[in-house]
C-alpha cells in the first residue's frame, strides 16, 4: 500500500467483510463506523494519495472511497483488481472519475447528492454580497491599517436589491441559491439542458433562458452552479466573459474548469466585468497567480461544503451506499453513466 500511508485500523475480523480503503481522513465518527462495518484501511495522513498507493488501493480493494484530489482515470481503472465493483465517492462531483472506464470495467459509481446543497448555496450567496459590498477588500484595507475612517465616498459598493441573476445549472444547489436570491429582492434568471417544472418555477419566480448567450449579456450577476464535463468545460470562456455587462459579476462554486480564468483575469483588469467571486480553481490547489493580484476577486480555499454538519452527512451517504451494495439492492445515489 505504499510507504507509510496506509495504517490498518482494524485486524481483518471476517472474509465477508468487504475491504474498503479511504483515501483521505473522514469525520472520526464516520471513520468509526467504518471501521465497525468493513474491513477498512485508512490515509492517516489527510494529504492526497500518491500514484503508487492508488494503485495499490484499487488492486487490492473491494470498495474504492476517493474524494475529488484522487484522479481516478481509465489508466488507474485498468489497474483494478478482480474483486474492486464499487467505487463510493465522497462528494458530488465526479468529474475526477473516468466514468465510461469504470462501466467498462464493470465497476458502480456512487456519490453524496442533496447533503451539501444548502452549504453550498450559502457560500453562492455570501460571495454574491462579498463582492457586491467589497467586503474582502475592506477587511484587508482595516487589517493593513490603510483605514482612515468613515467617508461619504470610502468603499462604494453596489445593493443586491432589484438586480438580476442568471444561473447557469438549475439543479439542488442552483434551486437553493435561487430561494435565497429571492429573499434579498433579486430577480432569477436561468440557463439549463431542460426547463425546471413549472411548479418550482413559479415559486422561484424564474425565467427561463433557453439561449445562454443571450442571458448573458441581461444580466448583473452571473452563477456557476453545474457540474463539470467535456460539455461544460470552460462554458464561460473568453467571448461570454467578454460579452458580459462592465458592471456584472462572476460567481463560481462549482468547478474552477467552468471558467477560462485568464479570459477571467483580463476580463476584470481590463473593466469589462466587475469583479469575481470563486471557491474553485481549475488547477487546485494552486490558484491563477493573476487572480491573486486583483483587488475585485474574493477568493475562498474550496469551502463550498465545508461544514461539521454537511461532511458528516456526506460520510453517512457513502456508507448508506456501501451497505445497499453489500445487500444486493442498487444504491440510491448510483450515478447515471456507470455501471
Amino acid at each position: 500500500m505504499g510507504t507509510g500511508i496506509f495504517k490498518p485500523m482494524l485486524e481483518r475480523q471476517s472474509f465477508k467483510k468487504p475491504r474498503v480503503v479511504i483515501t483521505r481522513r473522514l469525520p472520526d465518527s464516520i471513520q468509526r463506523r467504518f471501521l465497525e462495518l468493513f474491513d477498512t484501511e485508512l490515509n492517516t495522513s489527510d494529504a492526497p494519495m500518491k500514484r503508487r498507493d492508488l494503485e495499490a488501493a484499487v488492486a487490492s480493494a473491494d470498495v474504492l472511497v476517493p474524494t475529488l484530489t484522487d484522479a481516478i482515470d481509465a489508466s488507474l481503472i485498468g489497474k483494478a483488481g478482480p474483486n474492486l465493483k464499487l467505487i463510493a465517492n465522497f462528494g458530488v462531483g465526479v468529474n475526477h472519475i473516468d466514468l465510461a472506464a469504470a462501466k467498462a470495467a464493470g465497476i458502480m459509481i456512487t456519490n453524496t447528492p442533496a447533503v451539501l446543497t444548502e452549504d453550498t448555496a450559502d457560500m453562492c450567496m455570501a460571495l454574491i454580497l462579498s463582492v457586491s459590498r467589497r467586503f474582502a477588500e475592506g477587511e484587508r484595507l482595516l487589517r493593513l491599517g490603510r483605514w482612515g475612517g468613515w467617508s461619504p465616498t470610502t468603499m462604494l459598493g453596489h445593493r443586491v436589491w432589484d438586480k438580476r441573476l442568471g444561473i447557469i445549472g438549475m439543479g439542488r444547489i442552483g434551486q437553493a441559491l435561487a430561494r435565497r436570491a429571492r429573499g434579498f429582492g433579486i430577480s432569477v434568471h436561468y440557463h439549463a439542458r431542460t426547463p425546471i417544472a413549472e411548479e418550482i418555477r413559479e415559486a422561484l419566480e424564474a425565467k427561463y433562458w433557453d439561449d445562454l448567450d443571450q442571458m448573458l449579456g441581461q444580466m448583473d450577476i452571473i452563477s456557476l452552479n453545474l457540474p463539470l464535463t467535456d460539455r461544460t468545460y470552460r462554458i464561460l470562456d473568453r467571448k461570454r466573459l467578454f460579452s458580459l455587462q462592465s458592471h456584472a459579476m462572476v460567481i463560481n462554486t462549482a468547478r474552477g474548469g467552468l471558467i477560462d480564468e485568464d479570459a477571467l483575469a483580463d476580463a476584470l483588469v481590463q473593466g469589462k466585468i466587475a469583479g469575481a467571486g470563486l471557491d474553485v480553481y481549475e488547477n487546485e490547489p494552486q490558484v491563477n497567480p493573476r487572480l491573486l493580484a486583483l483587488d475585485n476577486v474574493v477568493l475562498w480555499p474550496h469551502i463550498g461544503s465545508a461544514t461539521h454538519e454537511s461532511r458528516q452527512a456526506m460520510g453517512e451517504r457513502v456508507l448508506i451506499n456501501i451497505k445497499s451494495w453489500m445487500d444486493g439492492h442498487p444504491p440510491l445515489d448510483r450515478v447515471i453513466g456507470s455501471y
